[in-house]
């Protein structure tokens, strides 16, 4: 029982560092405007969580600025409480915001009076945080006061929240890809939540990409609200609904977005906003389309030269790749009089670019090298490729370089050798057989022949016709046939081929 009880006590203690995992306190700047087109930064904290004990002081903080968050819905603690050790921290900023209504006109329906409810009224805080494994903006209702026993801090609840963990996807051309985003939602009071009716509120949905300085809408929906929406362009689909319907919240939704068949065009920074009664929350993911080369090189995979000849023009071909950017092509040199890895000499360029109907691209690198040595005799060059979208080693082929007169027979010259000789001789005994074979069908079919006709010069000579032709010869022919009318009489009787074993004739 003791290796049991061992292996139970690892997995809770593995399970134990997953949920305590990621950071308790989150360093942000509390940014304003300064004015004359200045912004002003002032160090800034939220407290997720904390163990036994009050908050560590913060001396070095504004108390306004220290924040000791309350997340009704979670999900500010669930969305830290898997993030990875070795993950940077997230860059977090902090900033003023007034509950306003929604500008698009397709969600006018959630903000009928566009006077901001009473329930709305005083601080509103919104933080925006980014790291390589989400993205998330969250609005803080603050307390008035700071709370000053036993430490500086204020207190604030989370009311809206918006996050993604896709925020920088990397698509293959050609495939689908499914943006994630969730969402969560509490009433800022208990006043709000008596207010509206029971369940989740009416919500709107809106994905709009940006490239290049343009803007696009490519989704709107608005579940629980009746009305027009643009229609989806692109083929874009969004999973838009709550997760669950608690009377008085808190509620948490998903809004993901799903695009097929991913092209060149569509890549750009993703804008996902939910809109909720004069709160807007939005997060940003920027989609970038990739496609890995294909490298291949020629002659392969053995080039021959002579001492003190230029051996031919190494081509690398790397083919049907995207984005056109971050392509780098080296050329690499193992063995030779040096024995080691090095840079291959020679002069080298590349070719333009050629496009692909579906939007990937085509180059070809290519290599002249000096004149080879014996020295060079099995030293391998290699085409080594790197692109955003292959691992940092890159990709890689290669070839052997042989020098005339200096390559004896290898192990694989052998075995060629053998099967070649095997299967020569194999054809030699078919061909035998063949002939053989042949040899006697024909041996067969002339000997009933030869026999037949002796057997007719026999008859011929004698001037007569064989007793079973007799009594079917009229009599007047009988006496003396000529020779003409003895063989025409023989080659039409049926008894004939019977004895002398002749094809019947008809």
């Amino acid at each position: 029982m003791k290796p049991l009880s061992l292996l139970l006590s690892v997995v809770a203690l593995g399970l134990a560092s997953t949920v305590s995992a990621g950071p308790a306190v989150i360093e942000c700047w509390f940014v304003e405007d300064a004015g004359r087109g200045q912004l002003s930064k002032k160090p800034a904290a939220l407290l997720l969580r904390q163990g036994p004990g009050s908050p560590p002081p913060r001396p070095d903080l504004e108390p306004e600025l220290y924040l000791k968050v309350h997340d009704p819905a979670g999900a500010l603690l669930a969305a830290f409480r898997q993030y990875p050790r070795d993950a940077p921290a997230p860059r977090c900023e902090m900033s003023h915001y007034i509950p306003l209504p929604a500008s698009p006109d397709w969600v006018s329906g959630l903000t009928p009076e566009q006077r901001c409810p009473r329930a709305l009224d005083g601080k509103w805080l919104m933080v925006s945080m980014s790291s390589p494994v989400l993205s998330l903006s969250s609005f803080l209702q603050p307390q008035s006061e700071p709370q000053l026993e036993p430490a500086l801090i204020t207190m604030a609840t989370a009311v809206l929240t918006v996050i993604t963990h896709t925020p920088a996807p990397r698509i293959r051309l050609g495939q689908d890809a499914l943006l994630d985003l969730s969402f969560a939602y509490v009433p800022p009071t208990s006043k709000a939540a008596i207010s509206l009716a029971p369940g989740p509120p009416p919500f709107g949905l809106e994905w709009r990409r940006q490239h290049l300085g343009k803007g696009h809408l490519l989704l709107a929906a608005t579940p629980g609200l009746s009305g027009q929406v643009p229609a989806a362009r692109e083929g874009a689909v969004a999973f838009a609904a709550w997760d669950d319907d608690e009377p008085w919240g808190p509620w948490t939704g998903n809004g993901s977005f799903w695009l097929p068949a991913v092209q060149p065009f569509q890549e750009g920074t993703y804008l996902a906003t939910v809109h909720l009664p004069y709160l807007q929350g939005q997060v940003a993911m920027d989609l970038a389309v990739q496609k890995s080369p294909k490298v291949s090189l020629t002659p392969a995979p053995l080039v021959w030269a002579a001492p003190g000849e230029a051996p031919p023009e190494l081509l690398c071909l790397v083919s049907h790749f995207y984005p056109s950017e971050g392509l780098e092509v080296e050329w690499e040199l193992r063995g030779g009089p040096q024995g080691r890895f090095q840079k291959a000499e020679g002069q080298s360029w590349h070719s333009a670019l050629s496009h692909h109907a579906d939007g990937s691209v085509s180059l070809s690198a290519h290599l002249q090298l000096p004149p080879v040595t014996t020295e060079q005799h099995g030293a391998r060059y290699a085409c080594r490729v790197h692109h955003p979208s292959l691992p940092a080693l890159g990709r890689r082929s290669e070839i052997t370089l042989q020098v005339a007169g200096l390559s004896g027979p290898s192990l694989e010259d052998g075995v060629g050798l053998f099967l070649s000789a095997f299967l020569l001789l194999g054809l030699i005994k078919a061909l035998g057989w063949a002939a053989a074979h042949l040899a006697a069908s024909r041996d067969s079919t002339q000997k009933p022949s030869s026999h037949c006709s002796s057997h007719r010069r026999r008859i011929l000579s004698n001037n007569s016709l064989p007793p079973s032709l007799d009594s079917r010869v009229p009599a007047l022919l009988l006496g003396s046939p000529s020779p003409s009318l003895v063989s025409r009489i023989i080659a039409c009787s049926p008894t004939v081929p019977l004895l002398c074993g002749c094809p019947r004739l008809h």
